[in-house]
């Protein structure tokens, strides 16, 4: 098992903005925007495998892994940072009493396989008697991305709730309710960055990727 890696700050072209952005009480900072998930419906009418959240979670982070400023978090000491080898999306399920519960959807390298393994994860969380979190562990040099899906509005902001005191570097993402507008389906998407480890050009960068993964989904849904 390997061990995340650190960056060396003195020679890290962000240096001078870590060093700013760390002193901030609330440096996070969330971009919102809507990505068009035509191509992905349309490819999963024949795909047959997982359902349209999974697909789009599952290329979600496949492109997040492929974004470095997406796997950076702070050393234990607050200050520097580590890069991460792989992320999982920690995300929310919602019960059949309206309450909901939250798990690891693990990445892996294909979808199929990705869709086998969040089945038994699904099926557990959404039991009325298990716990809210997850018990599942992760190897130190892996870690999340919290996100979560509000598929009942198509908004156009979001701001994550946080508990009082943590010095949060977990990014986090949003997807709300897709909409049709003439050919495109559009799917509203936030995604929340501590600015002390990421700016905007890194957001919008993923952002772009994203798009480019959605615009030809099977490429994505048969590796």
């Amino acid at each position: 098992m390997s061990e995340p890696h650190s960056i060396d700050i003195t020679q890290w072209p962000r240096r001078a903005a870590f060093q700013f952005f760390r002193g901030f009480d609330k440096p996070w900072f969330s971009v919102c925007t809507r990505l068009n998930v035509a191509a992905l419906k349309a490819a999963l009418a024949s795909q047959r495998v997982g359902s349209f959240w999974l697909a789009y979670h599952f290329i979600a982070m496949q492109v997040v892994n492929q974004t470095p400023a997406m796997r950076l978090r702070f050393t234990a000491d607050g200050q520097g940072v580590r890069v991460l080898d792989l992320v999982h999306a920690g995300t929310t399920v919602l019960r059949s009493d309206t309450s909901f519960a939250m798990l690891t959807l693990r990445q892996t390298r294909g979808y199929a396989a990705f869709c086998a393994a969040a089945q038994p994860a699904l099926e557990t969380a959404r039991a009325l008697d298990s716990p809210f979190l997850p018990v599942d562990t992760l190897p130190a040099n892996e870690g999340l991305i919290h996100t979560t899906t509000l598929p009942w509005i198509h908004f156009t902001s979001f701001d994550h709730a946080r508990p009082r005191g943590v010095d949060e570097d977990v990014p986090k993402i949003a997807f709300g309710r897709a909409e049709r507008e003439g050919a495109r389906l559009l799917m509203p998407i936030a995604v929340e960055v501590n600015h002390a480890l990421a700016d905007g050009l890194h957001v919008g960068l993923y952002l772009q990727a994203l798009q480019a993964a959605l615009d030809t989904p099977q490429d994505w849904l048969a590796s």
